[in-house]
């Protein structure tokens, strides 16, 4: 692998690509290039940019994206989890905001504390990603031959790859979510895989184990991925695309950040359904919230319609930019397999 990040970055048949794209892809890379004697020794250009340049971009851009990826923003869906399934000031476990939630889990739990339930969303990413654009393209052609607008084809595509990909990723939310509501230290807790095998055994895998929570999955995926899609692809045509690189780079990652962001403010009442449906039940034995719309109705009776929000910023904080990145990447990379492939 690591041997064709430097093949594609430096090699002399990719011209025009703007430096702005290396940036990107370093981010998607995670600094996977390592080695100077990974790239290839002559020096050949990309957007200007040459071999010892696209290298020092890949590990500094790798190493930047680690710290991001690999700490903030699994410390804030551990702190969103943590809002999510606290059922009001009553809770004796209920954080006061987001910089009590850091102190309070860094007090008691330790460093490690916030990178409870990481192992899960790393195993699940890569079928999740590829599951997520795929199937979007899938249903892209299929919806171009009925006769819906193209604006509503593909916010409707963007349903149908969130709902694919929520069939994908629910077992993993499932141990995720478990993992990150238990406030033992790291040390003690049961690891990833000793957890799942907890869940099959005692409900197996069906909506009451491993799958529990699907509806309210299909519910975050489905809306999130209508308006990231439909949004972004129908502002990013309606505002006119500007000529200089860095302008129109900035034009993509902002409207890519908006997108993120409305997505989440949006489905943000299907995530906290989910984590209290996925996570542990106030009374032990006893479940309370059993399916999506009743966990719904019920945390806006007795919480209020704002409990329906718990964990909205540090979601935003995580997929606002993270949502911005991700579409960049794709669009970028997608545009230079198409004209060459």
């Amino acid at each position: 692998m690591r041997k064709y990040v430097g093949y594609f970055f430096c090699n002399p048949r990719l011209p025009n690509i703007p430096s702005e794209l290396l940036l990107c892809c370093c981010f998607a890379l995670k600094g996977q290039a390592r080695s100077r004697n990974e790239f290839h020794k002559k020096e050949f250009t990309a957007g200007g940019v040459s071999s010892d340049h696209c290298w020092w971009i890949c590990r500094s851009g790798g190493d930047l994206s680690d710290a991001p990826t690999g700490c903030s923003e699994d410390q804030l869906s551990t702190c969103s989890q943590r809002f999510q399934i606290q059922r009001g000031a009553s809770d004796p476990n209920s954080y006061k905001g987001l910089g009590d939630c850091f102190r309070t889990i860094f007090r008691n739990e330790g460093v490690y504390g916030f990178y409870k339930g990481i192992l899960p969303p790393i195993l699940a990413e890569t079928p999740k990603r590829a599951v997520k654009f795929f199937t979007f393209e899938q249903y892209k052609k299929l919806l171009s031959f009925t006769p819906l607008s193209q604006g509503m084809a593909l916010s409707v595509a963007g349903l149908g790859s969130g709902l694919t990909e929520a069939l994908v990723v629910n077992p993993f939310e499932v141990v995720k979510v478990s993992l990150q509501a238990n406030r033992d230290s790291f040390q003690v807790q049961p690891s990833t895989f000793s957890q799942a095998r907890m869940i099959i055994n005692a409900d197996g895998f069906g909506l009451r184990g491993l799958n529990k929570g699907l509806t309210s999955t299909l519910g975050r995926h489905g809306v999130f991925n209508m308006i990231y899609f439909g949004f972004y692809f129908n502002v990013k045509d309606a505002i006119p695309a500007s000529q200089d690189p860095r302008l129109e780079f900035m034009r993509k990652f902002a409207i890519g950040l908006l997108s993120g962001t409305i997505s989440s403010c949006v489905n943000i009442p299907f995530d906290v359904a989910k984590s209290r449906i996925q996570g542990p039940q106030p009374v032990p034995g006893e479940i309370k919230y059993r399916s999506c719309f009743q966990t719904m109705a019920l945390v806006y009776r007795e919480e209020g319609y704002l409990a329906l929000y718990k964990g909205l910023i540090p979601k935003v904080m995580r997929l606002g930019p993270g949502g911005a990145v991700m579409l960049l990447v794709y669009e970028y990379v997608s545009g230079w397999l198409q004209r060459n492939w």
